[in-house]
C-alpha cells in the first residue's frame, strides 16, 4: 500500500437520486419541502428538489473510508461551506487534495469539494483523517 504524499489527489464522480434523498429525509427526520416536494420546490428560487448539504458531503465520508485513503481511515475533524445547491439526478465530482501531513501521528489535512461536472464549486470544506498505513 503506497503512501500518501502531499499534493496528492483524488477525484469521484457521484449522483444524487431523488429516491436516496427520500430515504435521508426519512432517516434524518429533515423533512424539508424543498428537498422532497417536486411541486413546493418549483416555487423557491431553485426551481427543483435541492439535495440535503450533509447528505452531499456524505460522499467525503464514502470516499475517505473506502477509497482514498481507504479501509482503516479514521475521520477526525469535518469542516464544510454549502456555497450552491445541489441538484438531484445530476452529475457531481467530488475532488480532495492532501494538504498536509504529520507523518509522526499519521495525520493528513485533506482539502474536499463536490463540484459541478464543469467546475462550479457546490461545496468546499477540509477533513482530518488518521491512518495508519498510508499517511
Amino acid at each position: 500500500m503506497n503512501k500518501i504524499k502531499i499534493c496528492d489527489t483524488f477525484s469521484h464522480q457521484t449522483r444524487f437520486t431523488q429516491a436516496n434523498v427520500n430515504v435521508f429525509a426519512q432517516i434524518t427526520g429533515d423533512n424539508n419541502p424543498i428537498h422532497i416536494n417536486e411541486q413546493y420546490a418549483a416555487q423557491t428560487p431553485f426551481g427543483k428538489p435541492i439535495v440535503h448539504g450533509f447528505y452531499a458531503g456524505s460522499v467525503f465520508s464514502k470516499v475517505f473510508g473506502t477509497m482514498f485513503p481507504g479501509e482503516g481511515t479514521i475521520y477526525m475533524f469535518q469542516d464544510m461551506a454549502f456555497l450552491a445547491p445541489v441538484f438531484v439526478e445530476q452529475d457531481y465530482v467530488a475532488k480532495f487534495e492532501v494538504v498536509e501531513i504529520n507523518e509522526e501521528k499519521h495525520r493528513a489535512t485533506v482539502k474536499c469539494t463536490l463540484e459541478t461536472l464543469d467546475g462550479k464549486v457546490t461545496i468546499s470544506g477540509q477533513a482530518k483523517l488518521m491512518h495508519k498505513e498510508r499517511f
